[in-house]
């Protein structure tokens, strides 16, 4: 098996007397979409920072894509695509002209330049957009297009940082389709984001406070560490519903029967299943812990050990 695409060890960033981050050591599989999490400070720039070679840490390790970000922070650069919460498209020039800009650095030119914008420009629904002027833009287009020019050189590693910062939600929906897509492709998308609901669209999570790891791994499992669980409502007629709670393990209602506070595993799953085939006429709704519960959780959980 492959090893992960991005390795840090004990990584620590201190501006003086203050430490930004501290001691933090994560692992990031290749082909995944990777949530870095925290609140306002908490670290995630300074370290997306660190990891694309752009500031020095003052103390750990570091490996992307095989390179040793530390020694080399220049080489890693070629292998990684960026976007930050402030989209990095030049104001005064025409997006085409952005396009042009991003590609010299990238040694992209005539046929293939063609070939790929255009490919990225009809699936991005850029075309109307291209001679506009990125301030000019609404915020949704302008993200669209930022993760397009981010992409055009195809790195295997991108780093999004609050990508959908600004944004409706429609376009946020949009932009996480995108972003599914480059992973299925064989990307690997490391993203920062203060919506925590995000976080279903991804692999693995890693919770950080004060630039220290307090949480990771996938959602579901940290659903499993941190919440009181799903919910499950099961709306029945009256003379299916004392079976139907035995059949679950739950508890009979008013409108049917009601499962608090386990997980939804394949048990759980199963005894549904039988229980809407025998009656088809049952309503099921599922509510699923949210993961601002589970951040508070954690972050609680984090404060009672220091």
């Amino acid at each position: 098996m492959a090893g992960p695409i991005i390795k840090t060890r004990a990584l620590t960033k201190r501006f003086g007397a203050f430490t930004a981050v501290d001691a933090l050591s994560i692992e990031v599989a290749a082909g995944s979409i990777f949530a870095f999490l925290g609140a306002n400070g908490s670290g995630k720039s300074t370290t997306i920072r660190m990891l694309i070679g752009l500031i020095r840490p003052t103390a750990g390790a570091i490996e992307v894509d095989g390179v040793d970000v530390i020694r080399h922070p220049r080489r890693v650069r070629d292998r990684i695509g960026y976007m930050g919460q402030k989209v990095s498209l030049y104001e005064g020039l025409t997006l085409g002209e952005n396009v042009e800009f991003y590609a010299g650095l990238y040694g992209l030119a005539g046929a293939e330049l063609a070939r790929r914008w255009g490919a990225l420009r009809a699936r991005f629904a850029l075309a109307e957009a291209e001679g506009e002027r990125p301030e000019d833009l609404p915020a949704g287009i302008r993200q669209r297009a930022g993760l397009a020019v981010s992409i055009m050189h195809r790195p295997r590693l991108l780093f999004l940082d609050e990508p959908t910062a600004g944004v409706d939600v429609r376009s946020r929906a949009l932009f996480w389709e995108l972003i599914q897509e480059e992973a299925e492709a064989g990307a690997t998308i490391f993203v920062t984001t203060h919506f925590l609901e995000e976080a279903d669209y991804c692999d693995r999570v890693c919770f950080i406070d004060a630039g220290r790891l307090i949480a990771d791994a996938p959602p579901e499992e940290l659903r499993r560490r941190y919440s009181g669980g799903y919910r499950v409502e099961v709306a029945l007629p009256p003379s299916a519903r004392t079976t139907a709670a035995a059949l679950l393990g739950g508890e009979v209602t008013a409108t049917g029967v009601t499962l608090a506070g386990g997980p939804l595993d394949t048990p759980v799953l199963g005894a549904l299943a039988r229980l809407v085939a025998a009656h088809p006429e049952a309503r099921v709704s599922i509510e699923q812990p949210a993961m601002t519960d589970v951040f508070r959780r954690v972050l609680a959980e984090a404060g009672a050990a220091r």
